[in-house]
């Protein structure tokens, strides 16, 4: 018997690739985190293990890898913070260490 996910598009997400439909897709599927159980180990074309946290649309299954930043950003979410950009944007995604002081962003206009 074939998986219903069987012939899904598979795609890894690293977080600097991470847009606001994926990281709402996270939230939604992990209001209160992902923990050991959530997270898939695999090793990638580099033979490097690759630890991720699967979330799936109708037509894709996305592998994100977790970090520490994947977990500042997924507690901190506010789908409000990205109502300027579009759900593909990978530049919408914010690594947490910038997005929590907007002076520090004036500056480096």
């Amino acid at each position: 018997m074939k998986h219903k996910d069987a012939n899904l598009k598979r795609v890894i997400v690293d977080f600097k690739k991470l847009t606001p439909e994926i990281l709402a897709l996270l939230v939604d599927k992990y209001p209160d985190g992902y923990d050991d159980d959530h997270i898939i180990s695999f090793r990638n074309a580099n033979n490097e293990i690759v630890e991720a946290v699967e979330v799936t649309t109708e037509d894709t299954k996305y592998l994100v890898k977790v970090s520490t930043k994947l977990e500042v950003t997924m507690e901190n979410y506010d789908e409000d913070d990205y109502e300027d950009f579009d759900n593909d944007d990978p530049d919408a995604v914010q690594d947490p260490d910038l997005a929590g002081d907007d002076d520090d962003l004036d500056d480096m206009d």
